[in-house]
């Protein structure tokens, strides 16, 4: 199971009032939590009422910063399964170089 999503951040996001000003870029934890929706659009069987929760980040690396305005391509390729808990592979691009990897598991509900 996989998924490939793509979002952008408006210049005009109350965010950007505070990270930084002057000089803003998207929070990790704002990529993070979209890396984790796209896995859950990965895991999530048709049809299915079945919710997914953030259960842990792994080995997540932030290689370059992500600014306003800049597409984001995201991806999440499932590794595992055992028993509620699905593992994922996952990483954000801009201008097909990765800016952010890492690894997320999800928790069936």
């Amino acid at each position: 199971m996989s998924a490939e999503c793509e979002t952008e951040f408006s210049k005009d996001d109350p965010m950007f009032d505070g990270h930084f000003p002057g000089d803003p870029l998207v929070p990790g934890v704002i990529l993070t939590e979209a890396l984790a929706q796209t896995a859950g659009i990965a895991a999530h069987p048709e049809n299915s009422k079945t919710r997914f929760l953030l259960s842990a980040i792994r080995q997540m690396k932030f290689l370059r910063p992500v600014r306003p305005g800049e597409k984001i391509i995201l991806r999440a390729k499932k590794l595992g399964e055992v028993d509620q808990l699905l593992q994922f592979e996952v990483e954000a691009v801009v201008d097909s170089r990765p800016v952010v990897t890492g690894q997320l598991v999800l928790s069936a509900r």
